[in-house]
């Protein structure tokens, strides 16, 4: 009923990934996995998270009170998932503020969680990159606590939070984040948002890289292609928010005026 070398190696761990240990010492049997959890879980040794997940109890730790990797958790939470948006930036240590809300991309829909004090949300890969076979752009595998997770490139990230600002907390974090980086691959930020192939979000992205053009050394051949791609008619910033602004002609885009004068930096 001992499994404490493969606790040791998995702080957070998956029914999967304890079937293929088991597997591997010829103990394999489904009757066995669940009467070892079951075990363990009256022990105290393990917290269920979600139906095969599972958070590891040290010896002399509270099971009510265990400290939980919210990054490690949610890289768990399905087999393909990757950190992204907010939570990629703030797992680089580029987020401006600190969420205890933890965002993560895949490629099938999975029910939003809460665990302890923290939020898990799972966003669908979007559309385009699945048609095109390129769910994996931009995406890097890194560690925590010895243990490899997934997590979209800072890259790709300031690509999906221009896009999807609500999953940021906003325009001026995202602003505040994204000034934090000094260097981008800028081939690739014009890759992925060519591959995005969405002209609203090539518009945000063409606007910010010319807003910060001397701090990020940006040049007409990484615009270009973005303009080829920017809105034909006038699009709004914030797609849920169709008023006010002011219209910048050269992306056909309405931008509210607190983010052209980024008016949060006069707050002291």
């Amino acid at each position: 009923m001992k499994l404490n070398n493969f606790f040791s190696r998995h702080p957070v761990f998956t029914v999967a990934e304890l079937d293929e240990d088991l597997g591997t010492h010829g103990s394999g049997h489904r009757k066995v996995r669940t009467s070892m959890l079951t075990y363990h879980r009256r022990q105290g040794r393990i917290v269920p998270v979600r139906r095969g997940l599972y958070v590891v109890v040290k010896p002399g730790v509270d099971p009510e009170s265990v400290p939980v990797d919210p990054y490690l958790l949610a890289s768990k939470l399905t087999a393909d998932a990757v950190l992204g948006y907010h939570t990629a930036l703030e797992f680089f240590g580029r987020a401006y503020s600190v969420y205890q809300r933890f965002f993560y991309l895949s490629k099938r829909p999975s029910a939003p969680l809460r665990f302890r004090s923290y939020e898990f949300k799972g966003i669908l890969v979007p559309k385009a990159l699945r048609d095109k076979g390129k769910e994996s752009f931009g995406v890097k595998s890194a560690e925590r606590e010895g243990i490899p997770v997934k997590v979209t490139d800072l890259e790709r990230t300031m690509v999906d939070v221009l896009d999807r600002p609500d999953l940021c907390g906003g325009w001026e974090e995202v602003w505040r984040s994204l000034e934090s980086i000094e260097y981008f691959n800028l081939d690739e930020v014009v890759e992925y948002t060519l591959l995005l192939g969405n002209s609203t979000t090539a518009a945000k992205v063409g606007f910010f890289l010319e807003q910060h053009q001397d701090s990020l050394m940006v040049k007409d051949p990484h615009l270009d292609p973005l303009r080829e791609l920017r809105p034909r008619q006038p699009h709004y910033m914030e797609r849920n928010k169709r008023h006010g602004g002011r219209l910048l002609p050269e992306w056909n885009l309405v931008v509210p005026e607190t983010v052209l004068k980024r008016s949060w930096a006069e707050v002291t």
